[in-house]
């Protein structure tokens, strides 16, 4: 008696990027500043979010393959946040009332605390996180966005190998 939520395939389309543009050798080098490095996190944090969830998530599950029924537990969690909360465009709507998006997100982090809290998994957590995150600025760092003209350094950032300064 609930909503159905829009075709997954648009959904993944649309929040997920392509793979073989995320893994795209050709957009890599090294940031030439710190400031430089940052906005390129920053812009790449934003553009690839999606695939960077899938990563950590990917990350936190496989650290569970040793205990399967918690894999179970936290994939059929992972699922009721899919379809509850991220793959819907309308409310929800149970024995026809609207639920609010605010007690569909409180109801599901509470199902998730309690059963980390029951699981006491909480260092699997913490650490798939963790790296997760070292991923991320890894590649973010290292992926040159696509508007790298757009900078919000402009010509303060210096292309010459020789470190050159541009005339302010």
């Amino acid at each position: 008696m609930s909503s159905p939520p829009p075709d997954a395939g648009t959904i993944a389309a649309v929040t997920v990027r392509p793979w073989p543009l995320f893994i795209d050798t050709a957009a890599l080098s090294l940031p030439i500043s710190f400031s430089d490095a940052t906005y390129r996190i920053n812009k790449n944090l934003r553009y690839f979010a999606g695939n960077y969830v899938l990563i950590i998530l990917f990350i936190l599950l496989i650290t569970l393959i040793i205990r399967p029924i918690l894999l179970v537990l936290f994939l059929i969690i992972f699922a009721g946040w899919i379809y509850l909360y991220f793959s819907r465009n309308e409310p929800l709507e149970l024995f026809g009332f609207d639920v609010d998006d605010r007690f569909v997100l409180g109801f599901l982090s509470l199902v998730t605390v309690v059963a980390l809290l029951v699981a006491k998994i909480w260092t699997n957590v913490f650490v798939s996180i963790g790296f997760g995150i070292v991923i991320l600025c890894v590649h973010g760092a290292l992926r040159a966005p696509e508007d790298q003209d757009d900078s919000p350094y402009g010509a303060l950032l210096s292309e010459s190998p020789r470190g050159e300064y541009t005339i302010v």
